[in-house]
């Protein structure tokens, strides 16, 4: 501690052995700092702040009909991107700034100088924007800042808009290929139906309900005929004198007839393929053995026409005329039943045989139908959002989707806000005062001298015997005296000229 209190000592000493060199390093300083913060010109700044009112009546009213903006983040979001390269080169053109600007360098300048000096500060809590902007012309301040808010608020409300175009435009291109989509399915449905015409459902009734029809159809035609010709054997046995017997059934099997026995053959075989895949209670199991029945029942009838009558007068009595020309119209109505059941049996042909395409073509039927409905589904929600699309563009463009109220307008400043220079001015003072004291006590360093017995022996380590006292003559004393009233004026001075020009600068602020 008392080395650093001895070291102490010995530079204080140093800078008193040369204060004149310090005091005139201090005014040279002190005299140019003063001089370059004098010369400093003035700085004017002026400050707007905006409210931006995102609170519309319109949001909850819209609600679930387009998609509303979020429109606090939509200032947000231009409020951060006011500064933007695109947005002061604007402002530069709107302040004819440009003009000054020959080269490219000079309009790089201006733009970076702007983007230095603007200041764009906010809260999104209660929605408030300030926007400040200093420089040496206070009509260039004014009109920068009020540059700035014209872009803020213009920005704020086309936002949105270009993207909602996009938008727009996005979904008409998508519409117009699903109208062509549509149309393409449409076709292929209609191309298909008329292709397939006789194997689609007809009036609610399907292909199946079709085959259904034609073997009822066929099996009545069947039973028809079977009716006309037990009418006809009918007519047939009354000609030939024979009599019905009643209560008795002839015996099938004892009656030789190789026309119906090969039909009952036949229609037995049908049976068992029958039996193999249906019921008992099935249809045309039911319509089969019905058949059967009455072939069996017409061969007893046949049998019965094979009977030669006793009477030898037969053929010449009217009952006789009469019965043939029954006879004649059965066979005739016969014929024409028999014609009938042909024709009802090639069309169940025909739709049995076709009736094995049926899935396949139903199947096709169905996927285009299937593709069909999902484009025309795509098509009809396009065309509601594309209709949300406009509305909400509209809506994010319109000024009563949010309102701005200008809080303190842009003003032509008066008076400058900086430099400071009262401030200035006491740092170039210090400035001074440190750099004079530096400099003697450079000199010192540079030109040492022993100022104590103590320095004499640390420097050369030897034993300091004695010191001898400095008599000082009466002009010596004198000249002493007028040095330190010298080097008092001369420190007085620099603080009345601190004094001059801190009265100054308050002066002209």
């Amino acid at each position: 501690m008392e080395e650093i209190i001895a070291q102490l000592q010995s530079g204080l000493k140093g800078i008193w052995k040369y204060r004149w060199w310090g005091v005139a390093v201090m005014w040279l300083v002190a005299a140019l700092g003063w001089l370059r913060v004098y010369t400093l010109p003035d700085d004017y700044q002026t400050t707007a702040r905006v409210y931006v009112d995102t609170q519309s009546i319109l949001k909850p009213l819209l609600a679930g009909m387009t998609t509303v903006p979020n429109v606090e983040q939509q200032v947000a979001i231009m409020s951060r991107t006011l500064l933007s390269r695109p947005n002061v080169e604007r402002v530069i053109r709107m302040v004819d700034l440009d003009i000054a600007a020959r080269t490219p360098r000079e309009h790089e300048k201006q733009v970076d100088e702007l983007m230095q000096k603007i200041r764009i500060g906010g809260t999104s809590t209660y929605d408030i924007y300030t926007i400040s902007y200093s420089h040496s012309n206070p009509r260039l301040v004014r009109d920068v800042v009020q540059s700035l808010l014209t872009i803020f608020v213009e920005g704020s409300f086309k936002g949105k808009r270009g993207e909602s175009e996009k938008a727009v435009q996005f979904i008409d291109d998508q519409i117009r290929a699903y109208e062509e989509k549509l149309v393409a399915a449409e076709n292929s449905v209609k191309e298909f139906k008329l292709k397939n015409s006789f194997l689609l459902p007809r009036q609610g009734i399907d292909y199946g309900a079709q085959l259904l029809m034609s073997s009822d159809t066929l099996n009545n035609a069947r039973l028809e005929l079977v009716e006309a010709e037990q009418a006809r054997n009918a007519i047939s046995a009354q000609a030939a004198g024979d009599e019905p017997i009643l209560g008795a059934e002839p015996d099938p099997a004892a009656i030789d007839n190789p026309e119906l026995d090969g039909r009952i053959s036949a229609l037995n075989k049908s049976l068992d393929a029958l039996l193999l895949q249906y019921t008992e209670a099935h249809p045309d199991i039911i319509s089969t053995r019905r058949l059967i029945a009455l072939l069996q029942e017409r061969k007893v009838q046949e049998a019965k026409k094979h009977i030669v009558s006793a009477d030898p007068g037969k053929n010449y009595s009217p009952m006789l005329q009469q019965l043939k020309v029954a006879l004649a119209e059965a066979d005739a109505r016969v014929a024409a039943v028999k014609a009938r059941v042909a024709e009802m049996q090639a069309r169940h042909d025909t739709l049995l045989e076709k009736s094995k395409a049926v899935p396949e073509v139903e199947s096709q039927l169905a996927q285009l139908n299937r593709d069909y409905q999902v484009n025309k589904d795509n098509y009809e929600k396009l065309i509601s959002r594309r209709e949300a699309a406009k509305l909400s563009g509209d809506l994010s463009t319109t000024t009563e989707i949010m309102s701005f109220r200008i809080i303190d307008p842009p003003t032509l400043p008066l008076r400058p806000t900086g430099p400071n220079r009262p401030l200035l001015y006491s740092a170039v003072l210090a400035v001074a005062v440190l750099t004079g004291a530096a400099f003697a006590l450079l000199i010192s360093q540079v030109r040492p001298t022993y100022l104590s017995p103590h320095e004499l022996r640390e420097a050369t380590g030897l034993r300091v015997l004695g010191t001898v006292a400095m008599n000082w003559t009466d002009a010596q004393l004198r000249r002493r005296r007028r040095g330190r009233i010298g080097f008092s004026a001369g420190v007085a001075c620099l603080v009345a000229s601190y004094g001059g020009v801190m009265a100054m600068a308050l002066l002209h602020s």
